[in-house]
């Protein structure tokens, strides 16, 4: 079976470019942010404070999260049975995935699902540290980037295409300190594997982006 791992911060299109890979190739796709976000949902809903890291840990005993992928490949994840796929994308939940996503036991927690899928058949998967800790045996790992001006952009619009008010400021704002969060944690920190081919899409559209990726894979496996 193969895995094809996309790590990268956000806005750089990972998400984007695994669904396009998992459809060209007809692979699994596995949105490991979304894992997090759901966990950080369910501590936001019942109010825990997510820097009590005691409390976050505790709170694991009461959260279930699946996925379900329907039949033209689109993803589903679910906290204890709810389709929570609506709610997970706030800038809110983005921060505290980023909190929740630095505690260890939050980590092991959803290792095995994570691996789990990958059990199923072939997968491409994306998220900060598929390639480094997630997947470390990937046949191809892929390190996707843009400029931070670009990544915003993409966010900002993403977010307004979903009737949310944000101003583009906040949202680079919060994408940045994002990014020290998550490449500074000491667990699993989102940092590229050392086999990791770098993908700068900064001036590509997602096709183009995906032409680049497929090139890359091809020099890989089989496909």
């Amino acid at each position: 079976m193969y895995k094809i791992a996309i790590d990268g911060p956000s806005g750089s299109g990972k998400s984007t470019l695994a669904k396009n890979l998992s459809k060209k190739l007809g692979f699994v796709y596995v949105d490991t942010g979304a894992l997090y976000r759901t966990v950080a949902l369910h501590m936001l809903r019942e109010g825990i404070d997510i820097s009590n890291t005691a409390s976050v840990v505790d709170q694991l005993a009461f959260v279930k999260v699946s996925f379900r992928h329907d039949a033209d490949g689109s993803q589903h994840v679910y906290l204890n049975g709810e389709d929570v796929n609506a709610f997970i994308r706030t800038p809110e939940v983005s921060m505290a995935a980023s909190a929740v996503s630095a505690i260890k036991e939050v980590r092991a927690f959803l290792l095995d699902t994570q691996r789990d899928i990958a059990n199923t058949g072939n997968v491409v998967m994306d998220g900060r540290d598929i390639g480094t800790v997630i997947f470390p045996d990937a046949q191809v790992k892929l390190f996707l980037t843009a400029g931070n001006k670009e990544r915003a952009m993409r966010r900002y619009e993403e977010l307004r295409d979903k009737g949310q008010n944000v101003t583009l400021e906040s949202v680079e704002r919060d994408m940045l300190l994002r990014d020290s969060n998550d490449s500074g944690r000491k667990e699993a920190p989102a940092i590229p594997a050392e086999d990791a081919y770098f993908l700068d899409n900064s001036e590509l559209e997602p096709e183009e982006t995906l032409a680049r990726a497929l090139e890359i894979i091809s020099g890989k496996i089989d496909i």
